[in-house]
């Protein structure tokens, strides 16, 4: 190669590389990433799948920490995961039916393993197993065939690769493994990145997980390396690749800027049951989701009896929706490619009730009265939509709401109910109205 050529090469590499720290660091939305941030909050309700080799071993994907399995033991598992009983076209018809409006799948956990056909690395569906195929490509496309967005959730750590190093806080009582750049390692995953955004169509985003494995020592220096995920860098290329893909990070802090969307792991916004919860004033002003699991796992577990109730996982979608967020409900498929049959029962359940209160939840914002164990609403223009979960409560009472009301009524038999927005507090009368077990809607209708 002449030396024209390579300088030629390196001002364009370098031209680029300015651009995107540039695009990434005074990050303004295009108008095709605006619009889908849009669509991303009437949407309300998508569904998370982990899976991996992990499922293999029936005991959650975060197995190979848990039981501190070595790097040796653990590269055997590609060799007989073979999910013949995968079927995109069940899976995607199974999310339409439930209701959801997009699929966040695993394209890599932290166990390292790439669920789809990466030419960087032979640690992947395609080259490591039995089964040879690339379970992201059949997705895509069926979703593409069916109208349902595909997210890919990407892993920034990793228990497997020497070139994670310094290692963070989880793994290190896995064997073997080394030391490595942390330059290279940043570089790879740039390099998967960038295939997950070429060779799947379009999509509607990168959901990042890992970053709070560095938290303790982000930025800071060891020997030589300064810990840097490089999100300046990496979210640029993903705004310039495709403007539309949502970035969001699981990082449990603040917004960082370039980010689309702001998650919450198992806790509504601004709640912290969990101990590692986002405080109520990092919440951001983009579009919000919470994550939950529909048992207490995410990856597949056997011996997990958790499954929670058609009532629970309805109230999580509607308490969700009422502090403005997305609920992205999780299942971890079985070794063969198979969802348990007791959780298609689950989304059946739930589809069944979208079906009927759809209008309630689907292109709704978070609503005036504030929310509690009791109730909580949800508007869509002049309509503000009580959500009653305890059919014990006679009077609906909070502070006073700042709106104008022409009317309140039962959303189900329009019958017209007495309440009163004053000094006082603002209160409706739900006693003469039939009350559902799961949720009453009272519909306000505002001037």
């Amino acid at each position: 190669m002449n030396n024209t050529l390579v300088k030629r090469l390196f001002i364009s590499c370098f031209t680029f590389f300015l651009f995107t720290i540039s695009n990434a660091q005074n990050y303004t939305p295009s108008p095709e990433n605006l619009e889908a941030r849009a669509w991303f909050q009437d949407a309300r309700f998508g569904l998370f799948v982990h899976w991996g080799v992990y499922s293999i071993l029936g005991d959650g994907e975060w197995v190979m920490n848990n039981q501190n399995i070595s790097i040796d033991e653990y590269e055997k598992l590609p060799s007989f995961f073979n999910p013949i009983d995968f079927d995109p076209e069940e899976w995607v018809s199974m999310v339409k039916a439930a209701g959801m409006k997009y699929i966040t799948i695993t394209s890599r956990h932290h166990d390292g393993f790439s669920m789809f056909d990466s030419k960087v690395t032979d640690y992947d569906i395609v080259e490591a197993t039995p089964y040879g195929k690339d379970v992201l490509k059949m997705l895509a496309e069926e979703c593409r065939k069916q109208g349902i967005k595909l997210f890919f959730y990407y892993s920034l750590l990793d228990w497997n690769r020497d070139d994670y190093f310094p290692r963070g806080r989880t793994g290190n009582g896995i064997a073997g493994r080394g030391e490595g750049k942390w330059e290279d390692y940043i570089a790879f995953m740039k390099a998967q990145l960038k295939e997950l955004l070429t060779n799947y169509g379009e999509i509607g985003g990168i959901w990042f997980d890992g970053h709070w494995d560095q938290k303790d020592w982000d930025g800071k220096k060891f020997g030589d390396v300064k810990v840097d995920w490089h999100y300046d860098e990496i979210y640029g290329m993903i705004h310039e690749m495709q403007p539309q893909a949502l970035i969001g990070n699981n990082h449990h802090i603040g917004v960082i800027e370039g980010e689309d969307f702001q998650m919450f792991e198992k806790d509504l916004p601004g709640k912290n049951s969990t101990g590692w919860g986002t405080p109520a004033d990092q919440i951001g002003s983009v579009p919000l989701e919470v994550c939950e699991t529909i048992n207490g796992s995410w990856g597949f577990n056997l011996q997990d009896r958790k499954h929670k109730s058609e009532k629970e996982l309805i109230h999580y979608l509607i308490k969700a929706a009422g502090y403005g967020s997305n609920m992205l409900l999780n299942v971890g498929p079985m070794p063969n490619g198979k969802i348990q049959p007791e959780h298609q029962a689950s989304l059946r359940a739930m589809g069944d009730w979208l079906q009927v209160n759809g209008e309630t939840i689907y292109g709704t914002r978070k609503g005036p009265i504030p929310p509690n164990d009791d109730f909580v609403s949800t508007q869509k223009g002049k309509s503000v939509f009580v959500h009653l979960l305890n059919p014990e409560v006679s009077i609906l009472h909070a502070d006073q709401v700042p709106v104008k009301i022409k009317a309140v009524y039962d959303w189900k038999t329009n019958q017209k109910l007495a309440y009163r927005n004053d000094s006082f507090g603002f209160s409706i009368d739900v006693s003469k109205i039939d009350k559902n077990d799961i949720d009453t809607v009272i519909k306000i209708e505002l001037r």
